[in-house]
């Protein structure tokens, strides 16, 4: 491994993610580029902290090149979000990937990527659902536990790391990507726990929750010290998302989304009448929380619909916005990685202007990237004007 390359929120940066990176070079990576989710979150949310605080924080505690991962592939499921990221890292020239898992166990977690893309695996898929399995993950589950040769590989998919894994191991294979799947155990607090006695470590969300309740000094014994002045230099600026704000406004553009014909129809993800079940539920309820709780049901969990009243609100389209990512946005990087870019397999530049330009697959995923930034803008402490993205300053040390 020289090259690795990893998936990430970074919202926000913390001590675990600081151990990933430091873990990849102990085994050997030069360079380490990472695919960021930029504008919207794979929790069908905005971040926390816009992108060039959070590039700068992943920047100053190891990270060498740190692309745009665009709002409409990092607002998505696990598959869509491990097929954008794995797309992006193999064209940038990465040589493996690096990520979390509770079970870091290359070959298993290779063997139940093999088992999901099979036929046989989508045959007992269907049938499962036929069944009347009470969710796809139940059904999911239920398949490979028929079809896998022990319970083994089931199990890894009752934990949500893990999940997420299988399905960057099932895009490498898809993809035929030169990526050698590197797992690392998490350290510290498991995905959306709560704060705990893990000494330093804490997810995301637990610090997400820390800020909103006690202030962006509250998280110094969890993050960097690099990354903890960026966050109160933020915080000083109001450049961090009020939550409450967020959610008024995205009720907002749902409600006007219901004056036209047929709203909702094309919103990618719909079926089975989900158009018409959110069209009821935005009319009715007047807060998100309220909506989102509205629309929720065993068979629809809640970050499916969170998702999905996000895309709604910012006119997300399959037929616009559910593709790969066609090209790399480099929000920031150390001046002695730039050369790797002379090789990258996809358009790659600093400037979204520039790729915007590319072709119209580029046009529709820049436009869809401006809608999420200048959603995000609005919906800050200290709100910004639109066009951000455009003008927002790309983050670049020297080593």
């Amino acid at each position: 491994m020289k090259f690795a390359g990893i998936i990430a929120e970074y919202d926000p940066f913390h001590n675990g993610h600081a151990w990933q990176l430091a873990a990849a070079r102990r085994l050997g990576a030069q360079w380490v580029a990472v695919a960021m989710s930029c504008g919207l979150t794979q929790r069908g949310a905005l971040p926390l902290l816009p992108e060039p605080v959070r590039v700068e924080a992943a920047l100053k505690c190891g990270a060498d090149l740190v692309f745009a991962l665009p709002a409409p592939c990092a607002c998505a499921g696990a598959e869509a979000f491990a097929r954008a990221g794995v797309r992006m890292l193999a064209a940038a020239g990465c040589d493996a990937l690096v990520f979390g898992a509770e079970t870091p166990d290359s070959e298993q977690l290779m063997a139940a990527a093999q088992l999901l893309n099979s036929e046989e695996y989508r045959r007992e898929l269907k049938a499962q659902l036929a069944a009347g399995a009470r969710s796809f993950a139940a059904a999911r589950q239920g398949a490979v536990q028929a079809l896998g040769p022990d319970s083994s590989l089931a199990a890894l998919l009752d934990k949500p790391n893990n999940n997420l894994a299988v399905e960057y191991c099932r895009a490498i294979l898809e993809q035929n990507a030169a990526l050698t799947p590197v797992p690392l155990p998490r350290q510290g607090a498991d995905h959306g726990q709560a704060l705990t006695d893990h000494g330093c470590y804490a997810s995301a969300s637990a610090l997400r929750t820390l800020w909103a309740q006690q202030g962006a000094a509250a998280l110094e014994p969890f993050v960097p010290a690099a990354a903890l002045e960026l966050y109160r230099q933020a915080e000083a600026a109001g450049q961090y998302t009020d939550f409450e704000a967020a959610g008024r406004c995205q009720l907002a553009l749902l409600r006007a989304a219901c004056r036209g014909p047929e709203p909702f129809a094309a919103v990618r993800g719909v079926s089975e009448g989900l158009e018409h079940r959110l069209e009821n539920g935005v009319r009715q309820c007047t807060t998100l929380p309220q909506l989102l709780d509205a629309l929720t049901t065993v068979r629809y969990p809640r970050a499916r619909m969170r998702r999905l009243a996000m895309d709604a609100a910012l006119g997300f389209t399959a037929a616009g916005t559910d593709s790969l990512p066609p090209y790399l946005h480099l929000l920031g990087g150390r001046k002695s990685a730039l050369p790797l870019l002379k090789n990258a397999a996809l358009p790659a530049a600093a400037s979204l202007a520039k790729l915007e330009k590319q072709d119209a697959a580029c046009a529709h995923m820049v436009q869809a990237q401006m809608a999420a930034s200048d959603f995000g803008a609005l919906c800050r402490k200290t709100a910004a004007p639109m066009g951000e993205i455009y003008r927002q300053k790309n983050i670049f040390l020297t080593d």
